[in-house]
């Protein structure tokens, strides 16, 4: 994902996740759209996760994605929250992190297309 990014010019500041989902912390290069960044690191990650062979199955991001806009005073603090998400999520779902993230920067959004866990397989 970091190459990526680098790659097309843009910054890799931190990557972390835990199961179910991925914080970005990027500087975006404005000659290029965030949609077409999202479409380019979801696309490279895709291809090495399955030539890896690092899943049973065929690996695919679920659509869409989340992009929040903060600013230089809050990078630290962003750094922080991202690079602690597991101890993070063992207290807050995704899901739940993410309607607050959406209320909080006054976000409209229809429940229908807000993240959800796969279903289990069993």
């Amino acid at each position: 994902m970091a190459a990526a990014i680098d790659n097309a010019g843009h910054k890799s500041l931190l990557i972390n996740g835990v199961s179910d989902h991925v914080h970005v912390v990027l500087g975006l290069r404005p000659a290029q759209a965030l949609a077409d960044v999202v479409k380019l690191v979801k696309q490279a990650s895709t291809n090495w996760i399955n030539d890896s062979g690092l899943t049973l199955g065929r690996f695919a991001w679920q659509e869409g994605y989340g992009a929040f806009s903060y600013g230089h005073s809050q990078l630290l603090e962003l750094l922080d929250y991202v690079a602690n998400q597991e101890a993070h999520h063992q207290k807050l779902s995704f899901g739940d992190e993410y309607r607050g993230l959406l209320k909080e920067f006054d976000i409209p959004f229809d429940e229908r297309f807000v993240f959800h866990r796969p279903l289990e397989l069993g």
